[in-house]
């Protein structure tokens, strides 16, 4: 048997490529995706994908299954649990299978059977896998998909935050109680290969380790530790990160399909800094790629600033809206890598980009903002009238923040602008800088000017002021 496990650190999401080398034939775990990682591995170990195994209807980014069934007429083994509202759609011309608990099927000698595991969603479903290529009779793992991580599980409250379906937190929690009861009967020798790891906000507390065991998350999984139902659902609740607003979106693109990536329109090349300012005026969205020193210094107004790091999948998806187009300002070598990251949670109406570095080197007005340190943010409040907008977690917010800071979450700020005070001096911040960075460019696109970011964030305040 084949083993691997493929790693989007932007997302936080793992998948993995399941196969047995005595058949020749192998299947995908959760793809993302960009499946051109599966197929590169598939023709280096001589197998053919025939599968991909979706553990539920993802609301982080958006599936490969049908990429890969366009490609390679893959079967897509399906949940067929939960009730009307989360069962997939558009699959008549899609070879697929649909399960409910307890189904078992084979590929080579590859054995899976199905447990469903509802709780994060209705229809979530886990894999049990038996390599029966040798004398092994019982199952050697767990593909857990969203339901338990390395020292977490998935996070109930998806579905009524991110898709506005009211009550389905606490009977998403209750679900979850039962399906971690019975998470624990299973053997502590199962390895355990969750879809997400630290860093996905389909958990609160999820480990950067890619695997655990059962029996290890049984004993030091905060979530296990539970014998009452009540106590497990107000700790489950308590404390869960704000959902991305894509996530909904993804909810129904991984539900009803989505165009498939060779029929996206082409990226055409924008050559001229006049042409840039025509599409923002012209009321199109424009992201710059660059890191936010460099955007600080100069940059075109009326840009918003999301650095292509680790981050920027994660706020692409929060500030984009979906229904315009989209027009990128990068060095030109990344272009690939960004249209990877943003089709990852469907923004797929791309349509230019520009060579950035070229841009902001031509003559004309540019824009620029400043930076201050949190002892200097300290003497601006101490002797100007001035409004400090806070723009991280509710969580991070709710443990300690600067005295008379206003809270308005990163992700959110695009529709809550009518919130944010515009006739005083505004500070923004964050933890450390980062987010507080692409605030101060989301404010700045806007047309506020009378606006810094505090570099290095409350971590540094707290150490360097209080």
């Amino acid at each position: 048997m084949l083993l691997r496990y493929f790693y989007d650190e932007k997302l936080a999401h793992a998948s993995y490529l399941v196969g047995c080398q005595a058949k020749g034939e192998a299947v995908v775990v959760d793809p993302m995706r960009n499946i051109t990682p599966y197929v590169e591995l598939a023709e280096k170990e001589n197998l053919k994908i025939v599968g991909a195994l979706e553990t539920h209807i993802h609301a982080d980014f958006v599936s490969g299954s049908r990429e890969l069934a366009n490609r390679f007429g893959t079967t897509m083994y399906i949940s067929d649990e939960g009730d009307a509202d989360w069962k997939y759609q558009n699959i008549d011309n899609v070879p697929h299978q649909l399960l409910k608990d307890g189904n078992q099927f084979t590929i080579g000698n590859l054995f899976f059977e199905v447990m469903h595991t509802p709780g994060h969603t209705p229809e979530s479903i886990s894999f049990l896998l038996t390599d029966r290529g040798g004398v092994a009779d019982k199952p050697m793992g767990i593909f857990t998909g969203d339901f338990v991580f390395v020292g977490d599980i998935g996070r109930p409250d998806l579905l009524e935050k991110a898709a506005g379906i009211q009550g389905t937190s606490e009977s998403g929690a209750k679900a979850m109680f039962r399906s971690i009861e019975r998470f624990k009967t299973l053997p502590d020798y199962l390895q355990l290969w969750p879809a997400h790891g630290a860093g996905s906000a389909c958990g609160k507390a999820l480990g950067a380790v890619p695997s655990s065991t059962v029996g290890y998350e049984k004993q030091f999984n905060w979530a296990m530790q539970f014998d009452s139902e009540t106590d497990f659902i107000e700790a489950l609740l308590d404390g869960q990160p704000e959902p991305p607003y894509y996530f909904a979106v993804m909810k129904s693109v991984n539900k009803v399909g989505i165009e498939l990536i060779e029929n996206l329109l082409e990226v055409k090349f924008i050559e001229s800094l006049g042409q840039v300012r025509e599409l923002l005026q012209a009321g199109n969205q424009v992201i710059d790629t660059r890191e936010a020193d460099a955007f600080a210094k100069s940059h075109i107004a009326g840009t918003i600033n999301i650095p292509f790091n680790q981050s920027f999948t994660n706020w692409a998806g929060w500030l984009v809206d979906y229904n315009k187009p989209l027009y990128l300002l990068i060095n030109p070598a990344t272009l690939d890598d960004v249209l990877i990251a943003l089709r990852s949670v469907g923004i797929d109406q791309v349509l230019g980009y520009a060579n950035v570095e070229l841009m902001v080197e031509l003559e004309g007005e540019l824009d620029s903002y400043e930076n201050v340190t949190p002892l200097e943010a300290k003497d601006m409040i101490n002797q100007e009238d001035v409004y400090v907008l806070d723009v991280r977690n509710k969580t991070e917010f709710d443990a300690g923040h600067i005295k008379g800071a206003d809270h308005i979450m990163l992700g959110t700020l695009l529709r809550r602008m009518d919130e944010v005070i515009t006739d005083k001096k505004i500070i923004v911040q964050c933890q450390a800088g980062g987010r507080s960075a692409i605030a101060t460019s989301v404010l700045k696109s806007k047309g506020i000017h009378n606006v810094v970011n505090m570099s290095g964030g409350y971590s540094r305040w707290l150490q360097d002021v209080k």
